[in-house]
């Protein structure tokens, strides 16, 4: 692999000219290389190149990125402390200030290293959070599979695993990412077990609400077969979940009358809870019945006769139920609807529906063939 090159001298002689414009700059480094050799160097100079990144002269670029080959080209066990300590820099350094040089520092460093090099894991935590705190975790790779991938190839532990997929849906919550940031989060909880499946409390609790509060999010059931969730049954956390999953509008309605504090030391807004529980009830009553009258949907979802259009309307816009008014009749015909929990007998619906096409096409195509012996 080909190691990027700013500075066409020396190891020794560019260590030296580091060394020479950091001290210029006011740091308190010696312009002598250490006898220790080049690592040794690099220590020094990582350690006082905090004055290179306080100026905005075009030469900050350069002398940083200097550095940077420099590392690239050390012995790899030289190199883990040295890449932590400056990756520790370009992270707390006046955070939000120089974000852009930050984030090409450490998309150079990263690049630059052997994908396999299992120090990328502190090169790439490094770039999460300093493309969070900037809001451009958009030119960071966080696509679910490639992190998959370097879990693997960096051969990571659990915890460094879990502190990657923790740092990723921060990142992607932060930057308003709901869809993929709820994809990792379940990544994230499913790589729990029923031993360690108790640390990971915050991690369950953080999961549903943010999945309670996402406006587009409707369907709740497969975060129940998570073993960190199922670790919270018996808490109201848990109950209310529940509820989301497969009650009715009226079962979140006594829900809240009994725990109104709690709702709200969770940051979940009444208003909004009671509009997504009205269209998962709608959802749930679409499935059962491909008709449903005004005053049932009045009664069920507690609104009023002029607002059962305006209801629907809005429903339909959620993609999740495929439905016309009749207003004539006062009622809704129902053509499909997602079901809110996808288990055994849905699938057993599915093969019966499946069964029942195929049975129909044999007979068309049986049926052509009679008619026209070549068909």
């Amino acid at each position: 692999m080909s190691v990027p090159a700013f500075i066409d001298i020396t190891e020794e002689d560019q260590a030296s000219e580091l060394r020479a414009y950091i001290k210029a700059k006011g740091a308190d480094i010696s312009e002598e290389n250490s006898e220790g050799g080049l690592h040794v160097d690099l220590a020094q100079i990582i350690e006082a190149c905090d004055v290179c990144l306080k100026d905005d002269d075009k030469d900050v670029e350069s002398a940083m990125n200097s550095i940077v080959s420099l590392l690239l080209i050390l012995e790899t066990e030289k190199q883990e402390a040295l890449i932590e300590s400056l990756c520790e820099k370009l992270v707390k350094f006046r955070e939000g200030e120089r974000p852009s040089l930050r984030l090409q520092l450490l998309s150079n460093l990263f690049h630059g290293m052997d994908e396999n090099t299992p120090v990328r894991y502190t090169v790439f935590c490094s770039l999460i959070k300093v493309a969070a705190a900037c809001n451009a975790i958009s030119f960071i790779p966080t696509d679910l599979d490639q992190v998959r991938k370097w879990i693997i190839d960096w051969s990571l532990n659990t915890e460094k695993k879990h502190t990657l997929l923790r740092l990723v849906y921060e990142a992607l919550v932060d930057c308003k990412k709901s869809e993929p940031a709820a994809k990792v989060m379940v990544e994230l909880l499913g790589s729990y077990t029923e031993d360690n499946a108790s640390q990971a409390r915050v991690d369950a609790h953080r999961c549903i609400v943010r999945a309670l509060k996402d406006p587009n999010t409707f369907l709740f059931d497969h975060l129940l077969t998570l073993k960190p969730v199922r670790f919270l049954e018996g808490e109201l956390i848990h109950d209310l979940l529940t509820i989301f999953v497969s009650a009715k509008l009226a079962a979140y309605v006594k829900f809240y009358q009994n725990n109104k504090d709690f709702i709200d030391s969770l940051g979940l807004s009444h208003e909004q809870n009671m509009a997504k529980m009205r269209l998962l009830t709608f959802m749930g009553m679409a499935v059962e019945f491909k008709e449903i009258s005004f005053d049932t949907i009045q009664q069920e979802l507690q609104i009023g006769a002029e607002d059962v259009e305006a209801f629907v309307i809005d429903a339909v816009r959620t993609k999740m139920v495929y439905c016309k008014i009749d207003q004539t009749q006062k009622k809704v015909v129902v053509s499909h609807s997602t079901h809110r929990t996808f288990g055994k007998q849905q699938w057993q619906q599915l093969y019966d529906s499946l069964s029942s096409w195929k049975a129909n096409l044999a007979t068309v195509k049986t049926s052509l063939q009679t008619l026209s012996p070549s068909a």
